[in-house]
């Protein structure tokens, strides 16, 4: 039988975790569904794990590759989903048991191209509910779904800037689930990290977004984000995300110039350059960053000091920003190195403690 829903999850070096992924996905209410596992090369356990999961159950289908990467894993998961509606799901995190029978019956019930619900971010000593404002539903459609959820995907409003920490919370994959049509038919695929560092998520959003007729945000968390996991590629220093992250501006400069879509898109982008002063600064001062006390303050000299951060700093509207965020940029406009360390060490600590 066809299935409903086709998750895809891109495995590497996961081994402490993937049993209870599998477990979740294997336990949900609905279930129509394959879950495709993508085994990229993994090292550990993962693979032999991901065997044993095959042979007892036959929703799951296993492909073992060669590591490339979880964007490219998730481009070979796309390519073999038969399911009508595409989830995805990253090892290391799990689901509600609700969640994907709540995404496919409003993706149905609603027409939705996109559904969208709530996450759990999981540290491991303490669970934190990522907050959206608004009501328990909402529904974009046609032109507001370019007008106010594209814009978002693409960066900040002035008065959305003021919470830096939110800037891609709407940018996931792993909370959404999507009408398989929509990314067939626009042959929807995310783009290699080593390319752009970061933000392949929200990326593939942008183009998924642009293209979509309807979108539905459910504000329930019905998915849980792991944080506590060290080894993961989020948590460990790039040297190269400041250059990477130049090729990411640029992509999107170009999909703003390719679709006419507006000085205002351009302006929300500068919003979104600015505000990665946080995450290339906290990509500097990571622990897994070797480097000396005083190269990494040069690293960080570098980034604030380069001319596409100046020009979107110097146009970035603090207003609605908290007297922390008005410090913080105001040390990052003035080019003020070390104050701009500190902040940010005191902010990688809060990141892991705040309840």
């Amino acid at each position: 039988m066809k299935p409903k829903i086709s998750i895809i999850v891109p495995i590497f070096n996961v081994e402490n975790y993937l049993s209870r992924c599998l477990e979740s996905l294997l336990n949900q209410q609905f279930k129509a569904v394959e879950i495709i596992c993508i085994n990229d090369g993994s090292t550990d356990q993962s693979g032999s794990i991901l065997n044993d999961y095959k042979n007892k159950h036959p929703e799951i289908i296993v492909v073992h590759k060669h590591n490339n990467g979880v964007s490219d894993a998730r481009n070979d998961g796309l390519r073999i989903a038969q399911g009508d509606y595409i989830g995805f799901v990253d090892p290391d995190d799990w689901i509600h048991p609700f969640m994907y029978d709540e995404l496919y019956q409003m993706a149905v019930r609603e027409n939705a191209d996109i559904v969208m619900c709530s996450y759990v971010r999981e540290f491991g000593t303490h669970s934190n509910v990522k907050r959206f404002d608004g009501p328990p539903f909402i529904a974009y459609k046609g032109s507001e779904l370019k007008s106010v959820l594209l814009k978002r995907l693409i960066g900040p409003t002035d008065k959305e800037a003021a919470s830096p920490e939110n800037l891609d919370s709407w940018g996931t994959v792993w909370s959404k689930l999507y009408k398989a049509e929509l990314i067939n038919k626009h042959q929807l695929l995310f783009t290699d990290l080593k390319l752009i560092g970061s933000n392949e998520d929200t990326l593939f959003n942008i183009h998924a977004v642009y293209h979509a007729e309807s979108f539905v945000f459910i504000n329930r968390p019905l998915y849980h984000y792991w944080r506590a996991n060290e080894s993961s590629v989020t948590t460990k220093y790039n040297c190269h995300l400041t250059e990477q992250f130049l090729t990411l501006y640029k992509l999107m400069e170009n999909f703003i110039e390719e679709k006419k879509l507006g000085s205002e898109y351009k302006s929300v982008l500068k919003n979104r350059i600015s505000l990665n002063t946080l995450g290339l600064g906290l990509n500097t001062i990571s622990k897994s960053n070797k480097s000396t006390f005083a190269e990494r303050l040069r690293q960080l000299e570098k980034i604030i000091s380069s001319d596409h951060m100046k020009r979107s700093l110097r146009q970035f509207n603090t207003t609605h920003c908290s007297i922390a965020w008005k410090t913080f940029f105001f040390l990052a406009k003035n080019q003020s190195v070390l104050g701009l360390f500190i902040m940010l060490t005191s902010i990688e600590y809060l990141r892991k403690t705040v309840r």
